[in-house]
């Protein structure tokens, strides 16, 4: 917990202190510091909801907050909320729900502080017969919680479109002037050159149509893009032919579902079509599209509803299926033959974006908590509904905290003109962005103004303009904003939620920017993400110094799983040679985190991440499939771990620190990992490693020190090699350094890049001081003794402190409010202050303790 502190009552301290600083004085103590729990819980998310939420260990990410009842405790075919301010739900603003499909509630306004109570009971269809009341759950409403309120949905059906085309409404004020201007447009030959793809295909003559739902899928948006804007019927004609050629010969279920994406690819081919050409539609032509659309929506609304609300993540569905789903709803809710039907599923699934949406619902911090890699991935979903729905229900869904955060986020964790920093599934692929998530910079510059997006898309201007999915909103939108960098913009930002930790030297200059990124998540690992709790990424000039190593050529082959998603595969920690498993269980949490003009600090706990082996269904059948056993000799298993708590700092601009306290109950192995695109040159006698990068100029060089004598050992070769080879998928050098038989140590390691080695300062050590340049370290690595980490600066004042004694600020003792506690005295928004941290806890969406 943050508290900054003025001390009024220490008044010789602020003389001796500020005696020639132009500071202002140091703030207060906040003496409320959070309770660590009594007991560890074994996750703080469930992949599929066992308990309902919010309950009075939940600490509410929203006001208000969506109630969800895990699917397995609807008994019936229909759930009923109470919800009320007395626990006998006696008083007058009780709220009884009509009974409803699905397993969540949304109260579309803005909770009082306080406590509230809420309970559910199943009923049949007809909402009569009904069954025992659920346990009363109760939660309590923070003042500062952030609030975001929705619309109820009788707000957005009275509002919704009844003419065609709809499926773009919030363009509709703009459609006009794009088409006045369209062909001077810079982006007009792009529009013409994808279309024309689709005009020179003859799907009449296609063999196995539907194996090419994905191709069809990009046509038909080609197709509707162009026509919408240029209104040229020989766009128009080609989207009939494609609507009369999936309707002439309907699919079988096996061709329909024959992945998670064919259906919804085929049923976006034929909305596309029956919404923008409605009107000059054949009665037979529309009737067929209906019942092939209608086959999708009943398929998945019959799979998602209760499934959905209490999945933790089902990426596919949040990818695409989502946004199709509602876009046929939306087309269709108004037709006599279907509106019975569809209304409830239009419904569902605006409620589902209320209460899960964006990012689980459960992450605030606009970052993409399942893996920077597959955060293109959503980036369509992510403009087009809150365009839709903000313009439909008359209220901005753009004011949600993860839309406020996530110019921000892609700042620092996807630079510009850079690889990203970022952790997950396909993270490692490609020198910059992906043009997706530079359009995604333009829309939310275009919709909201912030800075950050804005100078984001201002420096990948290129990229937006080769992205075909938002060109249409694009072409009709004016994009004028503010493409400078933020005056104010820090060196590190804290994703409390997400789990990760983003530091730059130089955010806006790529060829002067040490970027480090640090993951310690309580989403655990699996889906997208991976087995890298306490992982750190280090970049330089845009390219990798430090990096988790493996090529993503496959979610889960044999390569995948033992040398890419792995523990060993990233800058973390084995122990006894066993990783972390794939599960939410195997979690990690950053505790602390804070910085200054000088230094940036976090620390992360990874003591309960390794867990023994991944017992998701899912994972268990991909091990069997590659022929690997979850046995320790793989990798797998349990381990006597105890505490794992990495401190990182980056000494502005160019060192970093790491400081690992390790404990076991019994003597384990441990294996220290840094893994890197380049060999090492290693030092046994200075335990010094040394790479290059020749194409960039930079050296980066690693000073490992310990509090046990360990062993240094390289190696370019995979656990399992990937199963495609070539030569972007080369060997990579992984680095160990191992201590056998200590039931605790710790390490020190003192990184350090500069254009040259003779640019970056020698280490030198003195017992438990180390001076690295104009910075003196203090770091005690004798695991029986107390662990202390002090960094102070020969000419700046700043201070960091991590022990349990008072540190000396300017020649005077500070009172420490918490002993062990992290403590930093920097520049920060230009003045000299004091901010000290202990452990923050966790926010769970179960309960805490067992």
């Amino acid at each position: 917990m943050h508290t900054k502190f003025r001390l009024s009552v220490y008044l010789l301290f602020v003389v001796q202190l500020f005696i020639g600083c132009s500071s202002d004085p140091l703030p207060e103590p906040d003496v409320t510091q959070p309770e660590t729990p009594a007991g560890v819980p074994d996750a703080y998310q469930d992949k599929i909801r066992t308990q309902p939420y919010p309950k009075a260990d939940n600490e509410l990410y929203l006001n208000p907050a969506p109630l969800i009842v895990p699917q397995a405790m609807k008994t019936g075919e229909r759930l009923q909320f109470f919800l009320s301010r007395t626990e006998d739900f006696s008083s007058p603003e009780t709220v009884v729900t009509e009974p409803q499909e699905w397993c969540m509630y949304n109260l579309h306004r803005r909770l009082d502080t306080g406590t509230w109570f809420w309970r559910f009971r199943s009923t049949n269809a007809n909402g009569n017969m009904p069954g025992e009341w659920s346990t009363t759950y109760q939660f309590e409403v923070k003042n500062d919680a952030p609030e975001f309120v929705t619309p109820a949905f009788n707000i957005f059906l009275e509002n919704a479109p009844r003419l065609h085309p709809r499926l773009y409404c919030f363009l509709d004020d703009r459609i006009e002037e794009a088409r006045s201007r369209v062909t001077s447009h810079q982006e007009y030959k792009e529009l013409q050159s994808r279309a024309s793809q689709a005009l020179n295909t003859d799907y009449t003559t296609m063999a196995d149509i539907y194996s090419r739902a994905e191709e069809l899928r990009q046509h038909a948006t080609y197709l509707y893009q162009a026509y919408h804007l240029t209104q040229k019927e020989i766009y128009a004609e080609k989207l009939r032919q494609l609507l009369e050629a999936l309707v002439t010969a309907p699919p079988t279920d096996k061709q329909l579902f024959a992945s998670n994406f064919t259906a919804t690819n085929i049923a976006w081919c034929l909305v596309a079509a029956y919404d923008l050409l409605y009107d000059n539609l054949s009665a037979s032509d529309r009737t067929a599209a209906e019942e092939q659309m209608m086959r999708v929506a009943r398929y998945y609304y019959k799979v998602n509803c209760g499934y959905q609300e209490n999945h933790l993540f089902d990426n596919h569905f949040w990818q695409q299926n989502m946004r199709i789903l509602f876009q046929v709803a939306l087309s269709l809710y108004d037709k006599p033959t279907c509106s019975s039907e569809v209304l409830p599923m239009m419904e569902y699934y605006y409620e589902l974006w209320t209460a899960r949406a964006p990012a689980s619902g459960f992450n605030r911090d606009g970052i993409w908590h399942n893996g920077t890699g597959y955060f293109s991935a959503n980036i369509l979903t992510l403009a087009y509904m809150p365009a839709l729905f903000s313009y439909i229900a008359r209220q901005d869904f753009l004011q949600h905290p993860w839309y406020r955060n996530a110019g921000r986020s892609m700042v620092y964790t996807c630079p510009p003109n850079s690889k990203t920093n970022g952790f997950g599934d396909n993270s490692e692929k490609g020198t910059e962005p992906n043009r997706l998530i530079a359009a995604f910079a333009d829309f939310l510059a275009c919709e909201t103004g912030d800075s950050y997006a804005g100078w984001y898309a201002g420096e990948c201007s290129e990229l937006v303009r080769k992205d075909y999915e938002l060109r249409l909103y694009r072409m009709c939108t004016d994009r004028n904003y503010d493409t400078s960098f933020p005056s104010d913009a820090a060196k590190m930002v804290w994703y409390k939620d997400a789990g990760e930790v983003a530091m730059h030297s130089c955010p806006d200059d790529r060829e002067k920017d040490l970027a480090l990124s640090f993951r310690s998540s309580t989403f655990g690992s699996g889906s997208h993400t991976t087995a890298s709790q306490n992982a750190f990424n280090l970049l330089y000039k845009g390219v990798d110094v430090y990096r988790s190593m493996g090529y993503y050529q496959n979610f889960s082959d044999a390569h995948n799983l033992m040398s890419y998603r792995h523990t060993r595969a990233h800058n973390t920690l084995l122990v006894n040679g066993i990783g972390q498993p794939y599960s939410t269980e195997g979690y990690g949490s950053v505790m602390r985190a804070m910085g200054g003009q000088h230094i940036s600090y976090c620390l992360g706990d990874a003591s309960h991440a390794y867990k023994g082996i991944s017992n998701d269904p899912m994972w268990i059948d991909y091990f069997k499939q590659a022929g690997i056993t979850q046995t320790p000799e793989s990798g797998f298993g349990a381990t006597p771990l105890t505490k794992y708590r990495r401190h990182i700092l980056m000494l502005h601009p160019a060192t970093v620190l790491i400081y690992d306290e390790l404990e076991a109950s019994e003597a384990v192995r441990w294996e220290w990992l840094l893994h890197s695109p380049a060999k090492f040159g290693i030092d046994a006698t200075k335990n010094t490693l040394a790479t290059n990068n020749n194409t960039k100029g930079f050296v980066a060089v690693t000073r490992l020190f310990a509090g046990h004598v360990f062993a240094l050992s390289q190696t370019d070769k995979f656990v399992v090699p990937p199963a495609v080879t070539g030569a972007e998928y080369s060997n990579q050098w992984h680095l160990t350094a191992r201590v056998d038989g200590s039931s605790a140590t710790r390490f020190l390691a003192v990184i350090q890049v500069g254009d040259t080695q003779e640019s970056v300062p020698v280490v030198r050590r003195d017992g438990d001081t180390f001076s690295v340049g104009d910075w003196t370290v203090e770091a005690v690595l004798d695991a029986s003794r107390t662990p202390k980490l002090t960094v102070t600066h020969r000419t700046e004042p700043v201070v960091f402190s991590y022990e349990t004694d008072n540190p000396v600020l300017k020649g005077a003792s500070y009172p420490r409010q918490s002993a062990g506690s992290s403590l930093l005295y920097d520049a920060m928004d230009g003045t000299w202050q004091v901010t000290e941290m202990t452990d923050r806890t966790p926010v769970s969406t179960r309960a805490i303790s067992r």
